[in-house]
């Protein structure tokens, strides 16, 4: 492989939703009658760009770094797990060059809430807005996140080699 081949990472997640809110949605607190349930934070998309970020970089991914199992880990701030790793890619001698993320939720409507999520986790990164996207689905009313059951989010970065 060529020393300078830009990495790809896809990142993954999903939480069961639960009566009470607020959700917490990209390192912010999204007004909601549900929220996700999780053993940490239940950041479903920190969750997903933080193990997007590990698999593009060839590192342990966030399950490995940050098990359920350990009581530190419990209600445990998700945009602070993807500094962490985020921190082990750049000493992996990569940093991002974008990442483009899907939350699928059928409620709530996240349009008014993507500028400030994509900032959030440009900012949580230390790189610029342009460098994030978000967009959001529905479940159209079926499934587990339609029923409002589930939510997941999908995440995909790009790495470039620092110095490249």
């Amino acid at each position: 492989m060529h020393a300078n081949q830009p990495r790809i990472g896809l990142g993954e997640d999903s939480h069961r939703l639960a009566p009470g809110g607020p959700l917490r949605l990209g390192g912010l607190d999204v007004p909601h009658d549900r929220h996700a349930v999780g053993h940490s934070d239940a950041d479903v998309l920190l969750h997903a760009v933080t193990d997007a970020l590990l698999g593009a970089a060839g590192l342990p991914d966030i399950g490995v770094l940050f098990p359920n199992t350990e009581e530190v880990n419990r209600g445990r701030d998700s945009a602070d797990m993807l500094r962490l790793a985020y921190d082990r890619v750049v000493s992996a001698g990569y940093r991002l060059a974008n990442l483009d993320a899907v939350v699928h939720a059928q409620r709530p409507k996240l349009s008014p809430h993507k500028a400030a999520i994509v900032d959030r986790v440009a900012a949580i990164l230390g790189v610029e807005p342009s460098q994030v996207n978000v967009k959001a689905k529905t479940g159209e009313g079926v499934g587990p996140v339609g029923l409002e059951e589930l939510i997941e989010a999908r995440c995909v970065v790009l790495l470039e080699r620092i110095g490249a």
